[in-house]
């Protein structure tokens, strides 16, 4: 079913996933903030690539690099040469754009006009600051426009105290910062984003090997995590697409509402960043492999992700509408790891003995799961509440409960209800999530 970009955008507002940024002094574009339900969802994501990538294997460790780093770092990378997109401006109402996600290279999308635009211009995408209180070339530094080269900056640090051996993998969660010209989409591209990136380090000869791994493996994880098939697909770069540092690199992209678009890209970087950092900072970045004698720069497959786009991408695909009893029936069937309430208890009236029972019951599911009382309205309007954003059981306390010591819990997917015992409600939903 395809869902309408507005619709998605309403929810993530209505229920709380994200709000504008700075909203009450009349927003900042292209920033957003991320309310009750969004953080608990993107932690949930991050979370899980996290427990993929780092907690279930044993070739992969993590870290986490600072924002700022030395100026040198960028320049070393490229960045401060290359990191550019094509800036053309219309000269009639003065919007900018990058040429190359035009439509049309010659009609401005704002007011219609042709042969309006300016020649293009390398528009360099990293945000600028000083360190210091004197703002000089000498202080300049910029916020990271990805983590990777915090990773690469680190290799040797992490290679040597935790004792690794070719392959291995290096991983890192983090804030990033792009100056994008034209940001839009809602979350999908904005100027501040998080980043779930992997540098997995290997021998030269085995590169194409591993490049095929991660390629199969990044897929496997969107599927497991419930994303449908049919929206997936992988999709190789052009020649004249790849960065400065690539041999390869396909985008695992998804159809989003405005058609299809990256999520994540996987890269071959070659042994082009450890190669340039050893040369501008003049330490020996190479691997030493003892048994072979021999010292080489490893070639490194990086699989680099959105954390904001990907659950964005999974709020749309998790979102169904049903016809229950002649209603219409909004359910985000997300996955159960992912979903951000995993259990609402839900007396059937706010007398006090059934809040103190629900209370209790609510207490007893905290320390394992996200957990939510809700006391108000009718138990439908609830059970709809729940639905739309994505709590997988409603456990309701009825004036039963009082007597018979049990509770009702509800199915999100099937609304299939079991009487179960109070002491039991946690063996339950443990079975369950």
């Amino acid at each position: 079913m395809a869902i309408d970009f507005d619709t998605i955008v309403n929810l993530s507002k209505k229920r709380g996933f994200v709000f504008q940024s700075s909203e009450i002094y009349g927003g900042l574009r292209s920033a957003y903030d991320y309310g009750p339900l969004g953080v608990a969802l993107l932690r949930n994501v991050k979370a899980e690539w996290w427990r993929a990538m780092v907690q279930m294997r044993d070739d992969v460790v993590g870290i986490d690099s600072a924002i700022l780093q030395a100026s040198d770092v960028w320049v070393a990378s490229g960045h401060v040469a290359s990191f550019t997109d094509p800036l053309v401006e219309c000269t009639s109402c003065n919007s900018r754009f990058r040429l190359d996600k035009l439509d049309d290279s010659e009609q401005c999308p704002t007011c219609g006009n042709r042969g309006t635009f300016t020649e293009p211009r390398q528009f360099n995408l990293m945000f600028q600051t000083h360190m210091g209180p004197v703002a000089s070339e000498e202080n300049v530094v910029y916020l990271r426009p990805e983590t990777a080269q915090g990773i690469f900056i680190n290799f040797e640090n992490v290679r040597r105290t935790a004792r690794l051996k070719l392959p291995f993998g290096i991983a890192q969660i983090g804030k990033a910062f792009r100056n994008e010209i034209t940001p839009g989409q809602f979350v999908f591209r904005t100027r501040e984003f998080e980043q779930m990136e992997l540098e997995f380090f290997c021998h030269p000869d085995d590169a194409e090997e591993w490049f095929g791994y991660w390629l199969d493996e990044r897929q496997r994880w969107y599927l497991d995590l419930g994303m449908s098939p049919d929206k997936l697909r992988l999709r190789r770069h052009d020649a004249d697409e790849l960065a400065h540092y690539a041999a390869d690199t396909y985008d695992v992209e998804y159809e989003f509402p405005w058609g299809w678009d990256e999520l994540e890209g996987i890269a071959n970087r070659t042994d082009f960043d450890l190669k340039a950092h050893a040369e501008r900072s003049g330490k020996d970045l190479r691997y030493y492999d003892q048994d072979a004698d021999d010292r080489f720069f490893p070639y490194v497959i990086e699989p680099s992700g959105g954390a904001t786009r990907t659950t964005f991408a999974l709020l749309i695909d998790a979102y169904t509408t049903e016809e229950v009893g002649g209603e219409e029936r909004v359910v985000l069937k997300l996955d159960k790891r992912l979903a951000p309430i995993k259990a609402a208890v839900l007396p059937l009236s706010k007398k006090p003995d059934l809040v103190e029972v629900t209370q209790k019951v609510a207490d007893s599911l905290k320390p394992l799961w996200d957990v939510e009382v809700d006391v108000t309205q009718s138990i439908g309007r609830r059970y709809r509440r729940q639905d739309e954003i994505g709590t997988p059981y409603c456990v309701t306390i009825d004036f039963d409960s009082l007597e018979d010591q049990q509770v009702t819990v509800r199915d999100r997917d099937t609304m299939a209800q079991d009487r179960i015992a109070i002491d039991k409600v946690v063996e339950y939903l443990r079975d369950r999530l």
